[in-house]
């Protein structure tokens, strides 16, 4: 009888840490799950305000087209991995989109007129904002990555994660625009 209780007892304390490890997988799922979100709101309000600049720039007959047609470009790539929610994919495209971005900056430096439109200068600067937060909201998404990544490897909750199918999630990284943000960090200022 007392080999039974002791039995019980120690499903039962099993069964009551499997459930454990399993809530904390939970939580580390949803706190990625919030991470990218919150990303995916400020990549939606840039999307938002990249035409609203592009037109501002295109009442300039001489602004180069060319660079207006990389910041476009960019803006549907971006558009299209943030909406299929891939991660690798959006970092290329967030490297293109910072370069395009950086250029249309660096070339409206030459036009002193665009310089001076408060549109422009209102854009320029929610757009410097918006991408101040997204670069902070890429650092959160990272970290909760990176915990919930090392929480689904650590034993003994490999044995749950792998039971109830947990992946490992990708990070968000902007590859070649991480040189070129200090640089468009000094021209939005």
């Amino acid at each position: 009888m007392s080999t039974m209780l002791i039995l019980l007892g120690i499903c039962i304390v099993f069964i009551i840490y499997s459930v454990s490890l399993y809530n904390n997988l939970v939580s580390l799922k949803h706190a990625v799950s919030k991470a990218w979100a919150n990303i995916d709101v400020l990549l939606k309000q840039r999307h938002d305000e990249l035409p609203k600049l592009v037109e501002v720039c295109k009442q300039y007959k001489q602004f180069e087209q060319e660079t207006l047609q990389r910041v476009i470009a960019a803006r549907s790539q971006v558009q299209t991995a943030r909406e299929g929610q891939d991660i690798a994919a959006l970092g290329i495209a967030e490297g293109m989109m910072r370069s395009s971005l950086g250029g249309l900056f660096a070339v409206a430096e030459a036009y002193p007129e665009l310089k001076a439109n408060q549109n422009f200068m209102q854009l320029q600067t929610r757009i410097t904002g918006l991408e101040n937060g997204i670069a902070d909201r890429r650092e959160l998404y990272n970290d909760s990555v990176n915990i919930y990544n090392v929480g689904i490897e650590q034993f003994p909750a490999v044995l749950i994660a792998n039971m109830f199918a947990y992946a490992e999630k990708p990070l968000l990284e902007f590859s070649a625009a991480e040189k070129t943000d200090v640089d468009m960090k000094a021209m939005f200022s």
